[in-house]
């Protein structure tokens, strides 16, 4: 099951890599067409153009990698390595006063390396990096033209594009990280309500049906006692009786079979409550009657759980939907502690299906999800 963060996050991601994938393509592509247009500004003409389609494979190979969560360190070094090599080339392979515009697109044809480490990576990493690309241009550009209001402009024109750029998208990313906390909060509220309205749906259509049978059966065996064509003290009708009464009970109390497996339930939210965290539990569903078994480890796994949060409000939903029977806890505070769950299933038998998993979000909060068959646990 994914998160609401996760999911949100993934979206955040997919659309940060979608805008560098179109940068890693036409940055490269204006450089190698300024390189083509203005081949004379060049000793080898050819030497741009196969830097600018290297550039090219390199995106090819280093723009998936984010995908998996931002470049490793091989990788950054190898993406730090083709951006100071394709400047380094470019601007070697440069005459002298050359176009004033051709530095200013070597810059921006590598500037998108430089964004993958920007978006690696901190502030400690891609600072030094994008210096020493600004470094190595204005070397080489110095040399060429020395030291002139020209050279200067140049320089100033490389380092406004390359920290304009990075600042942007360093900025970019905790503007990410707060529309995904977010986005994550509204998708937990959504989905905590929306399981909520289901739940008081199951009771009430529950209830109903239950009042209905009382109806359909109780009530006649009420006015045949009433009247005297039925014996009140005849075993059949005293079973019916007690029958009827017992689902009385239970829509009055809101609550449902499961025997011991309720008790102990019970006092375990007993013992969450001496601790400050209340519980609010709902019994959907005939439960049947669990074995001891399942009874311990059930409580045992809810204990457990509850045991590791913090005092807040909880719920504790039990459905009964045919042979299947699911518990769930929802908590809002992250947990202190996972308590290892496969330890108490081990007395369950085989046939029950037993199934204990806990999920926690990234924001804090999370549910224990425990699952069972009626059928295999007789």
């Amino acid at each position: 099951m994914v998160s609401p963060h996760k999911a949100a996050k993934d979206t955040a991601e997919v659309g940060l890599t979608r805008l560098i994938r179109a940068l890693a393509v036409v940055l490269p592509i204006l450089a190698l067409v300024q390189a083509l247009i203005n081949a004379r500004d060049y000793q080898q003409p050819a030497a741009p153009v196969v830097v600018w389609l290297a550039v090219l494979g390199a995106g090819a190979w280093l723009v998936p990698r984010l995908r998996t969560g931002g470049l490793a360190a091989g990788e950054t070094a190898a993406a730090i390595a083709i951006a100071v090599a394709a400047v380094a080339a470019t601007g070697a392979a440069q005459r002298a006063h050359g176009t004033p515009g051709s530095v200013n697109l070597a810059i921006l044809g590598t500037v998108w390396l430089l964004l993958l480490v920007v978006v690696s990576h901190s502030a400690r990493v891609w600072v030094p990096v994008s210096l020493l690309v600004f470094v190595v241009q204005g070397t080489l550009l110095i040399r060429e033209q020395g030291l002139t209001a020209l050279s200067l402009s140049q320089l100033g024109a490389a380092g406004y594009i390359i920290a304009a750029v990075l600042i942007a998208f360093a900025a970019l990313r905790p503007t990410l990280d707060l529309h995904v906390s977010m986005a994550a909060q509204q998708a937990s509220l959504a989905s905590r309500t929306k399981a909520e309205r289901a739940a008081a749906t199951a009771i009430k259509q529950e209830r109903r049906s239950r009042l209905a049978v009382l109806e359909r059966e109780a009530l006649p065996l009420l006015r045949g006692i009433a009247d005297g064509t039925l014996d009140p003290a005849d075993e059949g009708v005293r079973e019916l009786c007690a029958g009827h009464a017992a689902v009385l009970r239970r829509v009055l109390t809101d609550g449902a079979s499961g025997g011991e497996l309720v008790a102990r339930l019970e006092q375990a939210l007993r013992d969450a409550a001496a601790r400050g965290l209340p519980v609010t539990i709902q019994l959907i569903g005939d439960l049947g009657t669990p074995p001891p078994a399942i009874a311990r480890a059930v409580q045992a796994t809810v204990d457990a759980v509850l045991r590791a949060l913090p005092p807040h409000q909880a719920v504790l939903t039990v459905l009964a939907a045919g042979d299947d029977i699911e518990l769930y806890l929802i908590f809002s505070a992250p947990i202190r502690a996972t308590p290892d769950l496969t330890r108490f299933g081990l007395d369950v038998p085989a046939a029950a299906r037993w199934h204990a998993e806990l999920s926690a979000t990234e924001t804090g909060g999370g549910f224990l999800e425990v699952s069972w068959r009626k059928d295999g646990a007789a």
